[in-house]
């Protein structure tokens, strides 16, 4: 795809307007995050746009939210293919978003209905379908999540983020729309210097972020850490790791008692400055994540969460075609893997620089604004 086609699109938007939006998506980082981004980028270019969204209840943490736009909750729950009572409650759960869902279509009417991905979006779109309201879905991952999978059926437009995702859509082409994955507006590069100094630390030393997603990574924290104290010369390396809030006490005694200096967060809000700071990111491979992590040109090692093994290992497997990430299976990561690893690196500094060479070449479109110009166009 050609940067052209994003000066295009805004000139579009820009032409254009939509007034009455809602916005739908699930609990997840990997959701709200471009739901967020796309609402920004809306208000953004059409401030007198009224945009509601709609997230399930009691699932989002404070800090997280836009303050751009109304905010609505409904009552759904994950479903399991199961007759626990659980399942049943949340079956129960369901109906009542439903109708919630149809309550809230009905008093704010709007002109467009937006979806992220996750089980409360399939009432919002399919209402929408019947009400003739024009809808759009992106698909964050290159293998759409089972709600998108039904809701393609329906949309008028189907927004993907990798190329690949289109061989997974059983439906007419036309409809499908490549924007890529709208990260978060704040998230621009910055002088490696200024990142550095953010944290403390010192330039000529191997810069690492430890990042498992939105709630850590338990797995991934304590065997980068044992690997790190069976490090000799471990002070030739730095560390940002985003711990999540169960494992930030152990981690930072942990730390203590090695030669290498680290910064620990539960949650870090200026990301753009750990990923402008880091030579190298040991994360998951969440579809924002792998999207953060080409638009900042970072090499990678990448362990695909288990439990969404399928949608990770694929968006991982993006990373390793381009030859910028190493991928390493969650039940096969420890110390003993980690350790040689991390030494090549350390050991073989043009390593990295060959890595962040191969996404030369590699176009980063406007996601944001080519998101926004399939949405009104």
């Amino acid at each position: 795809m050609r940067p052209a086609l994003a000066d295009k699109a805004e000139l579009r938007v820009l032409a254009k307007s939509c007034a009455r939006v809602l916005v739908v998506t699930g609990s997840s980082g990997g959701h709200i995050f471009p739901a967020l981004s796309f609402i920004d980028t809306l208000k953004e270019k059409q401030k007198n746009s009224d945009v509601l969204l709609v997230i399930p209840s009691g699932s989002i943490k404070a800090g997280i939210l836009t303050d751009s736009c109304r905010i609505e909750y409904i009552s759904i729950s994950p479903i399991r293919l199961s007759l626990e009572f659980r399942n049943l409650a949340a079956i129960f759960g369901f109906l009542k978003g439903s109708l919630e869902s149809l309550i809230l279509l009905l008093k704010f009417r709007p002109e467009i209905v937006v979806g992220f991905g996750s089980l409360n979006c399939i009432p919002l779109v399919l209402l929408a379908r019947l009400f003739r309201i024009k809808t759009l879905i992106h698909e964050q991952n290159v293998i759409p999540g089972r709600a998108n999978r039904l809701l393609a059926r329906f949309s008028d437009r189907i927004a993907i983020s990798f190329p690949e995702t289109r061989d997974y859509l059983k439906v007419n082409p036309k409809r499908i729309v490549l924007t890529g994955n709208p990260i978060r507006r704040g998230l621009k590069r910055i002088d490696k210097g200024i990142a550095l100094s953010f944290f403390g630390f010192d330039a000529g030393k191997l810069t690492v972020l430890v990042a498992g997603g939105s709630q850590g990574s338990h797995r991934i924290n304590m065997s980068f850490l044992k690997a790190v104290s069976m490090i000799s010369g471990a002070c030739r390396m730095q560390v940002i790791h985003l711990t999540g809030v169960n494992d930030y006490d152990i981690l930072n005694k942990g730390y203590g008692g090695i030669n290498t200096k680290a910064k620990l967060f539960t949650f870090l809000k200026e990301m753009q400055y750990a990923y402008s700071a880091a030579d190298l990111v040991i994360s998951r491979a969440g579809a924002t994540t792998v999207s953060e992590l080409i638009s900042f040109r970072l090499p990678a090692i990448v362990v695909p969460y288990p439990f969404a093994y399928k949608h990770q290992l694929s968006n991982a497997q993006v990373l390793e075609r381009m030859g910028t990430a190493i991928i390493i299976n969650d039940n096969e990561l420890d110390a003993d893997i980690l350790r040689p690893t991390l030494l090549n690196f350390m050991d073989n500094p043009r390593k990295i620089d060959l890595m962040r060479s191969r996404y030369d070449g590699v176009c980063v479109p406007d996601a944001n604004t080519l998101l926004l110009d399939a949405a009104i166009s």
